[in-house]
């Protein structure tokens, strides 16, 4: 083989090896780190009858933010969606979940972009995060998806419903442990046309479940039980009141000066009324949220029990996306939150990669340029000597 054509593949090899390693190998050796958390005895709830079935273990993303026609160029757009795509997919393929939750804004302007574009979000999700058959997905909207309170229309909240059978108000059971997940734009306590059939729902299942756990003073029938009573999980997309996330200590929290900022009510989170009026309702035992791109844990302002925000799952929002990985029974849960790839450390492989590979070009093109000088210093050599030789012989 001609040297240069060889050193020519062996560049092309090492290249193709750099952005393997970037754009795949990498999510399965950073994710692969990450397994599901084992149910610790000490944190049992003793009021709750432990159950005999198969914990249910759940992952949990946000913020996906799929841009759209208006604030998304091409490359962005493709950049963030392989990343989401292969750090899910490889997710899937390392934790095998039972359950998935996405916890809103699954897009990034689907509160005022066509329905034609509409569909195609919702095409492109499925496409980046489909689960297999065994693995159910459920969605809450966000005011991406919507829009905030004021600016929802009964349009655009019915056109997110039927995309992804994402009602208001809704409760997952599976093997004893009960999932409530809330539209958090329905919670304005206003009496629209979405907070009143929202807030008639959440008193039903108020009802199910103290009818479930036998604390109702009124008549139960037959469908207001539930199989077993344990403690709910709520999920929705607001986080519950909060002054600021200056109190969130979490790897993943927001940096100064962001978590010094004063949180709005209804706007970075809910309402204080709504918050206290849904955790009486609930009485959760666990808060799931997102929608600040940042993570957080801390106690319930009400009751027992934490609120963990967890943070975008996009590189456009955070440079050290993660999604939360929990086990569940009845009486007990655990949870951890798995990092995937800083988007940082990808830039800085590929720059350093790169430059090993144009230095190891250089010499090797130089080296090959002295050696081949060499060469035909020596030959030239020889020829005058052998031209010498047959003179004196001649």
């Amino acid at each position: 083989m001609r040297p240069n054509l060889k050193l020519l593949l062996n560049t092309s090899c090492g290249v193709l090896f750099l952005i393997f390693y970037c754009e795949y190998l990498i999510f399965y050796a950073v994710q692969s780190s990450c397994g599901w958390p084992i149910l610790d005895p000490q944190t049992q709830d003793e009021s709750i009858e432990p159950s005999n079935e198969e914990p249910v273990r759940v992952m949990v993303i946000t913020d996906t933010h799929l841009l759209g026609s208006r604030h998304g160029h091409w490359f962005d757009k493709l950049r963030r969606e392989w990343q989401m795509y292969r750090a899910f997919q490889s997710a899937m393929t390392l934790h095998k979940p039972d359950l998935v939750f996405v916890l809103g804004d699954l897009t990034d302007e689907g509160l005022y972009c066509s329905s034609t574009e509409f569909d195609n979000y919702v095409k492109r999700f499925h496409s980046l995060f489909s689960v297999p058959e065994e693995t159910k997905m459920y969605v809450a909207v966000g005011n991406h998806d919507i829009g905030f309170h004021y600016g929802v229309s009964p349009y655009l909240n019915q056109r997110f419903v039927n995309a992804f059978d994402a009602p208001a108000v809704r409760l997952i059971s599976v093997r004893g442990n009960h999932f409530v997940l809330v539209n958090s734009m329905a919670l304005e306590g206003d009496g629209c046309f979405l907070c009143k059939p929202a807030e008639q729902q959440l008193t039903r299942i108020e009802k199910i479940l103290k009818c479930t756990r036998g604390t109702y003073t009124e008549k139960c029938t037959p469908n207001m039980k539930l199989e077993k009573y344990s403690k709910p999980i709520l999920m929705q997309h607001y986080p519950l009141y909060r002054q600021s996330d200056i109190e969130c200590n979490d790897f993943d929290a927001a940096p100064f000066p962001i978590k010094q900022e004063r949180f709005r009510e209804r706007w970075e989170c809910l309402s204080q009324e709504a918050t206290f009026q849904i955790l009486n309702q609930v009485k959760p035992r666990l808060a799931l949220s997102g929608h600040t791109h940042h993570g957080c844990t801390r106690a319930l302002p009400v009751g027992e029990g934490l609120e963990i925000t967890i943070p975008s799952f996009s590189w456009r929002n955070k440079d050290n996306p993660n999604y939360l990985l929990a086990t569940f029974t009845p009486n007990n849960y655990a949870y951890f939150k798995c990092e995937l790839p800083r988007e940082s450390t990808v830039i800085n492989l590929y720059l350093f990669g790169g430059t090993i590979l144009i230095i190891w070009l250089l010499y090797s093109l130089k080296y090959r340029s002295r050696q081949w000088r060499v060469f035909a210093d020596i030959g030239c050599k020889w020829a005058y000597r052998s031209s010498i030789v047959v003179k004196v012989l001649n």
